[in-house]
Formats: structure tokens, C-alpha cells, sequence
């Protein structure tokens, strides 16, 4: 019997691949599989400029790319197409790429005789026509804007001006302008708008194909430089792992001789976790198994068994595809005459575990056409509990702002980053809420943590150790992150770098030698005499402590060792010197021993691996270690809480599951990105597009991108089904208050159907006794008087501000009605355009308002927006902006409510700072017009030859600028 993976069975075939099919596919003969192929990456970049600037076309293509977007989004583009590159390749084999993205003249057939979209516009009679009677329409209008707009349309027409009939007929966003309906010829206008419409949208379809174009030939060029780098190297990736074994299962004489040897070897075939697979492996293993069918492969083919849930399907960011899945359960069932069997009981979820399971993905099925979920049964017979832990107040803008914050010396004192602050915050009510499961029974092994991202289980594992609980991150971790690794970095740091005394101070505090900090002050005050590195006054053995003797003689005896052997070897000498492993199974706690020690034999590992062993030198371990990239060994200490992302938990269990940070909104449109259609029973991808923005996609995606973002909606909600699931009897959700409002997210799902925390304690031993399935509501009393959970901590409120150490604008009264007032009206100008029925009740929680308070602060910012002051946010206005922007000035930190620049006739270059005040005389406060001549000050500062000019936009709808 064999258990490989995928790649496993693909590299054994291509090991036996006969030589001319290697070399046609372009790979060396002898070869090295590169399992991570980051290392290649990195060496390709060169190669890729340079073989830019040796061609003239490609560098045309390069400098327009990075002159429309800039280099930074350039990159960006490239490193998404050298992501695909195996997508790219296929594609671009059947002419794909060049037919994802077509010309706006083809997308936009009544438009296919003119040169460009502007043309098409303007120069076309009747269109020219339909223009004029729209500007002659709004002319007449009794309203000043609408007559406004008609005479700027006319003058835009006469002149030749697009985007400034853009501008008459849009908005800076893009969309229709709102024109009364009753209007004489209002009908030509929105005709004219229609018009306008299809314009602007034959414009971007213009730029798509242009950048589509010239991103096509950079990729082909970028992934031609990767593969003779692999080829230069000798080495081979799992891409071209994949490739080879598709080509030598589809080939029609290899696949044959393919199909021979597999036959010899392979009776059964069962592929677990099928949802995760590809389209290029299911193009391979379909190739394969299409061999058999009809009367001539009858009795050979092997029996096949998939296994898999596409409910399940959570790595699309590794090509996993779950219509895959589809594709293969149509083949198995058409084309091997297999039988589909179908699975919705479980033996693992209390009752009100799988109850919330069923609720919530029923509401997905009905809101979010989230098919293929049919209601779970369980044969637990526990009835289970969900509570949901209180949420974690994000607290007042303000308490961010530098004018806020006492001084901090930035040497010594690193910044508090909000975020991380209310990361740790929650860590910390989590801790709690487990501390007290464990005090209660529990095993601290049958807690599992889960979160999206693997940087919220840090600040968690740290709170956890500090109630002295074990918890270990029981995903893939890099090896220099590990604690003990670090301080074995830092020895060899100074052993090769003797100047570097923080890395001196964290191995002598390190088990390594085991110093107090009273040591570690003695040789600080030594240095302030002799201003030498701390590693030459441990030479000078006068001068020294007792506890500091000998340490010097030890450092010079192992730097000596690093300085005359390979790294390995004088590493392996320092281990058995210092009798390292010894001391550091001393100091580890007894859950993390066994991860300790795997750790640092693996840091020797990693020195033999490098370069052979005998070829690096020290600098360079030095430098390979804390470049990282090297993964931790995996190992399992028993008696730890796990912590775990929800990718890293598929397929695991707990007798407690927590969820952390539930309530994130959704992710923003990406940007510089690829746009792939790949359908499951497709030999190659469909369609290839290189994207700008997806908020801003051509017309010819569109429907692409539509499903591709319903697919990521589907994943998301994959991802809240695996996390629900791995609870065996208690899942607690825990939150942070998001930055900005949220409909769809897990919190909201879930929070419905959970008990508020605290309560009692809701981990029971199973019962014999079993529940009556789908009964929850006699969940609390089936657990009642197991546990008695204690109330949570209130958590450590943060130290007070010195009101008198505030700037005089900072001093009212925060909690003020009219305070709250004014910071929910520069939270909505923050935000910008009108303000939707969401952004008012994220306001309202958020500062605490009433109904008539939400609704002032609202009317506020809309007379800003509309006020003389509107052109701020005009984007044709524009040529940069900015909302509470931090500056320092000679020493004072300022933020400023908005920074502008204008582009428009007149004021081109021009700098505006603005602030917003719903006060109506703002002007007559000479506070407030000093610290406004402040901010102007700065700005000049930043841009000397600039002129900058200060203004208030007051509730009035006023600007009354600063001279």
C-alpha cells in the first residue's frame, strides 16, 4: 500500500520520465526539486530587468505600465503573473491570454470604426447631436447647478473636451448625475448620459487592452527568465512537477507506456480531501483515467474512491478549485459507472453545535445561494452550548491621534499600534475566559483556538503563558521565530559581530548563560566609563563581578571555533561545549521541552544544509537565519491549548473551540491582480485577464470577475463551516468592533444564535444520557450545576491623559454631545460622498449618539460636501488627497482634518489644508487660527516652493480660509 500526496506521485513519475521527454519539456536531467520555490524567486528579478532594458519594445511596455500605475503596483502585476505562471503558460499555448481582453472596437461593435472611444463621442454626428440637445436641455433649466452643467457641457463639446463632459453628465465617481425630472428634454439628457456611460465604459475597455497587452508580453519575458534560471540551476519546482506529469498522461504515446507500469502497481485508487485538488492535477488524474473507458480498458481500470466535501473547499489561494470536485463527480459516475454517496451525519458536534451549524448555513443557502448544504444530524448526545464573549470596543478616534498621547521616546519606547492593542486586548479576554474553562476541569488539549491569520494567535500564546497555561502554535512556523533559535542567532551574531551588544545582552540573558539583570546593568555602567562593546569588558576580568568571570574566556574560545571551522562544525562544538541542549531542557517548561530541543537540532540542520556545510561562512548562517524561510519542525506537546488558523485545523477537533476576531469587514477590491476561468472539466483556462482595479474592471470581464467574486463568497462561507465544525461540544465566538460597519460577517451570523458570556461553565464530560437532537433549548439545563464558570476580568483600563499636557483644541469635554457630534461629522467627511443609512448607524454606535444626534451630525457633513467647499472632493479637481494626516512640526505632532492638492486651471500645484468645524465662526477664535497657521507652516516646510493655503469648511457650509 502507497500514501503519497499528489506531488509525491507526479515527482516519482517524472523521475522515471524517459530522458527525451525531460529535455523536450525543457527541464535538466539532474535535477533539484525545489519544494519552496521562494528562493528562485528572488534571483530572478535581475535577470528580468535586465533582459528589459536590452529590449526596446519590453521597455516601452515596462515604462508605460510603471508611468499609468507606478512601480510599486507595476511590481505588483508582475509578481501576480509569475504567481500564475502556470495558468499563464497553458493559456497562452491556446491563444487565450491575447483573447481574454478584447478591443474596445470589438467589445463595442457600433464604435469599431472610429480610433478611439473619445472619437467615437465627439465625432460622431448623431451622438455629437444628442450631446448638444442634452447641454441646450440643462441650459434652460431653472435650477442654477442643472444650468451650470448644461453651459459646462456645451463649452466641453465646443472645445473638444471629454472627460469635462464626463465631468457635466457624472459624478466623481462615475455615476449619473441626478437631474430633475421635470426638466423640458430631460429625456435627451438621460440619453446623453447613457451615452456617456457606454463611453466611459469603451474607454476602460481601451486601457485593458492595452495594459492586457503589454502585461502579456512582460509575463512572457519574466517567466522565460525564471525557467532558464531553473534551468541554469538544475532545478525544478512543483509547477514543473505538475506539467510534467499532465504531459506524460496526456501525451497519446507516452500516456500508454504511462498507463502500463501504473497498471502493474495499482489495483485500488482512493484520493482523500478530493475538494482541494486543481484543475491541473484532475487534468492529469482524468487523463489517466479516461485510459480505461470503453469495452478495451473494461476489467483493468483500478477502483476508484474520492472522498471529499466541497463545503469543505478553503485553498482556492493555492488553485484549489472546488468545482473540481464537481467535475469528478460527473466523470466517476458517467464515465466509470461508480455511484455517488452522500453523508450529512456526524458523530462529533454536540446539539447546539450542530444546530447553529444548520441555522446559520440555512440563512446562506436562502440569502447568499450558498447550495449544496443540506441539514446536519448528529448522533452526540450532548447538548453542547455557543456563547459569544463580549466584543472589543475599539474605542474613540482620538486615542490614536498623536495630540492624545504623552511623550515617547522613541528609542526606547516602541510605538502602540491600535490595531495591536486591541488584538492584545482580546487575546487577554480569551486567556481569561479559558483560564477559567481550566480552572473549571478542562483540559487546556482539548481547547482549540482558531483565527483567519496566524499573527492574532501570537498576542493569544503570549497571554496564555503569562496565566501559565502551555499553548502552542501548532500550524508551520519559521524557525527564527522561535525563542530559543533566536537566542543561539543572537550568540552567533556577536561571535562574528563582537560590536553588537543587544545581541550579547539577549544570549547572556538567554539560558545559554542564565544572567540577571542586575549583571546586565553592571556591564552597562562599565561601558559608560570605558565606552568599549560589552564583549572586550568581558576580557577585562579586573573590572567584572564575580558572576561575570570566565564569560569572556568562553566567547573568545567559540568565536575562535567560528572563525577556523565551518559553521556546522563550530556549532556542533559550541552545543557540546556549552552543553546547550542540557541547558535549555532546564529552562523550557515541560509541555514546550520536546518543541525546544527539535528546534535547535534543527538550527544544526539548517548549518549543515547551507551551502554543503563547508562552504558558508559565518556571516552568511548569520545572515540565512534571519532571512528565514526555514520551517520549525513539527512537533506536539501534549497539554497545550492549540492554536491554530482555520486552514491549519481542517480535519482536527476539540472539545472547545474559540474563534477569534469574527467580526472583520469584508476585504476591499483587489488591485494589479489576475483574473483567471478555469472550469473543472477543462483541459486549460478560459479565460486570462491581467486587472488594474476589480472596482473598475473592463466590460468584457465583467461576468467573470462576477463569478470569481461569488466563488470567493462561497469560500468564505466554507471557511465558517470547517470553524463551526471542529467543536465537539462548546464553540465561543469572540470579536473586535471593526473599523468600519459590517452586515455579513461570521459575528453577525452567529451572534443571533449564541448565549452572551458570562454563564456557566458549558464543557461537560459526555453524558450517557443523550439529548433529544435538535432540541436546544434544554442545552443550559442538560449542563446545568457540571461547572460554575467565574465572571470574566474586567480588563485593565488604560492610564488616564494629562488633559493639561493637550493642545487648547483638545481640552472640551470628549464626552460632550456636541464633542461626539463633531467627531461623528468628521468621521462621515472622512468617508466622504453622501452618506449611507450604514455609515449613520456606524456613527451613531460609535460615538454614542441619538437619533437626533446622528442625524445633526449628518446634516453637518452634507453641507460641507455640498458648501462652498465641495470642489475638495471633486476628483477632476484633484491631483492628490488625504484624511488626518499625521505631521510633526519643530518638535509638536499635528493632524490635519483633510490635505489637497488642486490640479484645476488657476490653482495648479496649490496645497489646501482644511479643517472642519461645526462651530459657525471658527474664524474668530484665535486658538483656533494659530493652530491652523501651524498646520500651513508645516505643510510649507514639506513643500517649500509650493503655495499653501489654510481654510475652515464650517457647518454652514461656508469656507472661510486662514490668511
Amino acid at each position: 500500500m502507497q500514501i503519497r500526496t499528489f506531488h509525491s506521485w507526479f515527482a516519482a513519475l517524472l523521475r522515471n520520465a524517459p530522458v527525451a521527454v525531460v529535455q523536450r519539456l525543457g527541464l535538466p536531467v539532474n535535477y533539484e526539486l525545489l519544494e519552496d520555490d521562494k528562493p528562485a524567486r528572488a534571483l530572478v528579478w535581475r535577470r528580468f530587468y535586465a533582459a528589459v532594458v536590452a529590449d526596446a519594445s519590453l521597455r516601452a511596455d515596462f515604462d508605460a505600465v510603471v508611468q499609468a500605475h507606478g512601480r510599486s503596483q507595476a511590481g505588483k502585476a508582475l509578481q501576480a503573473a509569475l504567481d500564475k505562471r502556470v495558468e499563464f503558460a497553458l493559456a497562452d499555448e491556446q491563444g487565450v491570454v491575447d483573447a481574454s481582453v478584447q478591443a474596445f472596437g470589438a467589445q463595442f461593435p457600433e464604435w469599431a470604426g472610429f480610433d478611439s472611444p473619445e472619437q467615437a463621442l465627439t465625432g460622431d454626428p448623431a451622438n455629437r447631436q444628442l450631446l448638444f440637445e442634452a447641454a441646450s436641455a440643462l441650459g434652460r433649466a431653472s435650477a442654477v447647478t442643472y444650468s451650470a452643467k448644461g453651459a459646462e457641457l456645451e463649452q466641453a463639446l465646443s472645445a473638444g473636451d471629454t472627460p469635462a463632459v464626463f465631468a457635466a453628465l457624472l459624478t466623481a465617481t462615475g455615476s449619473p448625475r441626478k437631474f430633475g425630472e421635470k426638466i423640458i428634454g430631460i429625456a435627451s439628457v438621460r440619453q446623453a448620459q447613457d451615452l456617456v456611460l457606454r463611453s466611459v465604459a469603451a474607454c476602460q475597455q481601451r486601457d485593458a487592452w492595452d495594459y492586457q497587452r503589454r502585461m502579456a508580453r512582460l509575463a512572457r519575458a519574466l517567466i522565460a527568465q525564471f525557467t532558464l534560471l531553473k534551468r541554469e540551476r538544475g532545478w525544478v519546482d512543483m509547477n514543473d512537477v505538475e506539467r510534467a506529469a499532465l504531459e506524460l498522461l496526456t501525451d497519446p504515446v507516452l500516456s500508454g507506456w504511462v498507463q502500463e507500469r501504473l497498471d502493474a502497481r495499482i489495483r485500488h485508487l482512493m484520493i482523500d480531501e478530493f475538494q482541494d485538488t486543481n484543475p491541473l492535477q484532475w487534468q492529469a488524474l482524468s487523463s489517466w483515467l479516461s485510459g480505461y473507458g470503453g469495452a478495451v480498458g473494461a476489467g483493468m481500470a483500478p477502483s476508484v474512491f474520492l472522498v471529499g466535501d466541497p463545503k469543505q473547499s478553503i485553498y482556492r489561494f493555492r488553485r484549489a478549485e472546488p468545482q473540481v470536485f464537481l467535475a469528478a463527480q460527473k466523470f466517476v459516475v458517467e464515465g466509470l459507472g461508480g455511484d455517488l454517496l452522500s453523508c450529512d451525519h456526524t458523530r462529533r458536534n454536540a446539539v447546539a453545535v450542530i444546530n447553529t451549524v444548520n441555522a446559520v448555513m440555512r440563512q446562506a443557502r436562502e440569502a447568499d445561494g450558498y447550495d449544496g448544504f443540506r441539514e446536519h444530524t448528529t448522533a452526540s448526545g450532548l447538548a453542547g452550548s455557543v456563547v459569544s464573549l463580549p466584543p472589543i470596543p475599539r474605542g474613540r478616534p482620538e486615542a490614536a491621534s498623536p495630540l492624545a498621547a504623552p511623550w515617547r521616546d522613541s528609542l526606547n519606547t516602541p510605538r502602540e499600534l491600535p490595531e495591536e492593542t486591541l488584538r492584545t486586548q482580546e487575546a487577554r479576554q480569551a486567556a481569561a475566559w479559558i483560564a477559567s474553562q481550566v480552572a473549571c476541569g478542562l483540559k487546556p488539549d482539548e481547547v482549540m483556538v482558531l483565527a483567519r491569520k496566524r499573527a492574532g494567535l501570537l498576542p493569544l500564546q503570549d497571554e496564555l503563558r503569562a496565566l501559565g497555561i502551555a499553548a502552542q502554535i501548532g500550524e508551520k512556523t519559521d524557525l527564527i521565530e522561535c525563542c530559543e533559535v533566536l537566542d543561539i542567532v543572537a550568540l552567533l551574531d556577536v561571535l562574528v559581530s563582537p560590536q553588537h551588544d543587544l545581541s550579547l545582552a539577549r544570549a547572556l540573558r538567554s539560558p545559554l548563560f542564565g544572567l540577571a539583570d542586575a549583571s546586565l546593568v553592571q556591564l552597562a555602567l562599565l561601558q559608560r566609563k570605558d565606552a568599549l562593546p560589552w564583549h572586550h569588558l568581558l576580557q577585562k576580568t579586573e573590572l567584572l563581578t564575580h558572576d561575570l568571570h570566565g564569560l569572556g574566556a568562553i566567547l573568545m574560545r567559540w568565536k575562535s571555533w567560528l572563525d577556523s571551522l565551518p559553521p556546522h562544525d563550530a556549532l556542533q562544538a559550541i552545543y557540546d561545549d556549552g552543553d546547550v541542549l542540557a541547558r535549555f531542557a532546564a529552562a523550557a517548561p515541560p509541555v514546550q521541552l520536546q518543541a525546544v530541543l527539535a528546534n535547535l537540532r534543527a538550527l544544526l540542520s539548517v548549518a549543515l544544509d547551507l551551502d554543503g556545510g563547508r562552504y558558508a561562512t559565518p556571516y552568511g548562517l548569520v545572515r540565512a537565519l534571519k532571512a528565514g524561510g526555514t520551517l520549525a519542525p513539527a512537533t506536539v506537546s501534549e497539554g497545550a491549548v492549540r492554536l491554530l488558523t482555520i486552514h491549519g485545523a481542517k480535519g482536527l477537533e476539540a472539545e472547545a473551540v474559540l474563534l477569534l476576531d469574527t467580526d472583520t469587514p469584508e476585504r476591499n477590491a483587489e488591485s494589479m491582480g489576475v483574473l483567471i476561468d478555469w472550469p473543472g472539466e477543462a483541459a486549460f483556462p478560459q479565460k486570462f485577464a491581467f486587472l488594474v482595479s476589480e472596482s473598475r474592471p473592463p466590460a468584457c470581464a465583467a461576468e467573470a470577475l462576477a463569478a470569481e467574486q461569488a466563488a470567493r463568497q462561497r469560500e468564505e462561507l466554507n471557511a465558517l463551516y470547517v470553524a463551526l465544525t471542529r467543536a465537539r461540544h462548546t464553540l465561543v465566538i469572540s470579536s473586535i468592533e471593526p473599523y468600519r460597519a459590517t452586515t455579513d460577517s461570521w459575528w453577525q451570523r452567529l451572534t443571533p444564535l449564541a448565549q452572551p458570556c458570562p454563564l456557566e461553565c458549558p464543557v461537560s464530560a459526555p453524558s450517557t444520557e443523550a439529548a433529544p437532537a435538535g432540541d436546544s433549548d434544554n442545552s443550559q439545563e442538560s449542563d446545568a450545576g457540571v461547572f460554575n464558570l467565574p465572571t470574566l476580568p474586567v480588563l485593565a483600563a488604560l492610564p488616564p491623559v494629562d488633559v493639561g499636557s493637550l493642545s487648547p483644541g483638545a481640552r472640551e469635554d470628549d464626552d460632550s454631545a456636541q464633542a461626539r457630534i463633531g467627531k461623528a461629522m468628521h468621521r462621515l467627511l472622512e468617508w466622504g460622498g453622501a452618506s449611507t443609512a450604514a455609515q449613520v448607524a456606524a456613527v451613531t454606535r460609535e460615538f454614542v449618539l441619538s437619533p437626533a444626534q446622528a442625524a445633526r451630525a449628518q446634516a453637518l457633513a452634507q453641507r460641507i460636501l455640498a458648501g462652498e467647499g465641495a470642489w475638495a472632493w471633486q476628483a477632476d479637481v484633484l491631483a492628490w488627497q488625504g484624511n488626518e494626516m499625521d505631521l510633526v512640526h519643530e518638535g509638536q505632532a499635528l493632524r490635519l482634518d483633510r490635505l489637497v492638492q488642486r490640479q484645476d486651471a488657476g490653482h495648479e500645484g496649490h496645497w489646501w489644508v482644511l479643517d472642519y468645524k461645526s462651530a459657525d465662526a471658527p474664524e474668530r477664535q484665535p486658538a483656533l487660527i494659530a493652530q491652523m497657521q501651524t498646520y500651513r507652516a508645516a505643510v510649507q516646510r514639506a513643500y517649500p516652493g509650493a503655495t499653501v493655503k489654510a481654510a475652515f469648511l464650517t457647518g454652514r457650509g461656508t469656507l472661510v480660509e486662514v490668511l
